[in-house]
């Protein structure tokens, strides 16, 4: 069985050299470069990968660009942050040979800094298990900008062992800015549907979502790190529902100030 590990990066070069560094022990690496203006491109090539260049507006059409120039049966998705260790590699040799479904979940390591935090994560701010690796055709995305909704074909195959390593943040600060990003790209969302929510929906809909990170994923556990995870999740809706308000406004007075033109 071929498996090819597909990478969506835009300005990556940081980090791509020691991602695609890991993914060595597969058959084929791909990268797609959405609107890269650094040295991104240049290191996939040099590391061997294919590279599809575009502009996507939508994570899920990164997504199916990137499924589309993979040759293996099987595709393992990787984000230029994380590392695939040879351990990891070798449990998803032997599994795809063996497999009976369509998609595996994979156990994901998340650090800040240096630090690993295992538990909190969750309310679209992070993950612990993603569904990484799966059959060619068989997994879709729905048109959304981070973090889009997936439907299977198929049924699962189960979870693996080993874990991908993600560094996802490097210090609080950065966290900040990863929420500030997130929320948005999802205040885009909501607003191109013209749906951005009730406000105190989504302040109870917040509050859920940090006491689910804090106390049943058990995030109170990792300390100082572990709070502001909580936090971040549960002010990601409202950041969204917010934001996705004051665009449509922009956009409802560009359209007044075009129409008196």
């Amino acid at each position: 069985m071929k498996v090819s590990a597909l990478v969506c990066a835009h300005n990556e070069a940081a980090q791509l050299g020691e991602c695609v560094a890991s993914l060595r022990g597969f058959d084929q690496i791909v990268v797609v470069a959405d609107r890269c203006t650094d040295a991104t491109v240049e290191i996939a090539r040099r590391a061997g990968a294919v590279v599809v260049e575009g502009a996507f507006d939508l994570e899920s059409h990164r997504k199916e660009a990137g499924f589309a120039a993979c040759a293996g049966e099987w595709v393992l998705e990787i984000d230029a942050d994380e590392r695939v260790s040879p351990e990891l590699t070798a449990e998803i040799r032997a599994a795809v040979a063996t497999a009976q479904g369509d998609w595996f979940k994979v156990p994901i390591d998340n650090y800040v800094g240096a630090t690993l935090v295992r538990h909190g994560w969750g309310g679209s701010f992070g993950s612990t298990l993603g569904a990484r690796l799966a059959r060619r055709g068989f997994k879709h995305w729905k048109l959304e900008r981070v973090h889009p909704g997936v439907k299977f074909d198929g049924v699962s195959a189960g979870v693996l062992t080993c874990a991908i390593q993600h560094y996802v943040d490097e210090d609080l600060s950065d966290m900040v800015q990863r929420l500030n990003r997130y929320s948005l790209l999802r205040g885009l969302d909501l607003a191109d549907r013209g749906e951005p929510g009730e406000l105190w929906d989504n302040v109870f809909r917040g509050f859920r979502r940090f006491w689910k990170c804090y106390f049943d994923r058990k995030g109170r556990v990792d300390g100082d790190l572990g709070f502001a995870i909580s936090l971040m999740a549960g002010l990601y809706p409202l950041l969204s529902h917010l934001k996705a308000k004051e665009i449509l406004q922009q956009r409802a007075a560009a359209g007044a100030r075009a129409a008196a033109e």
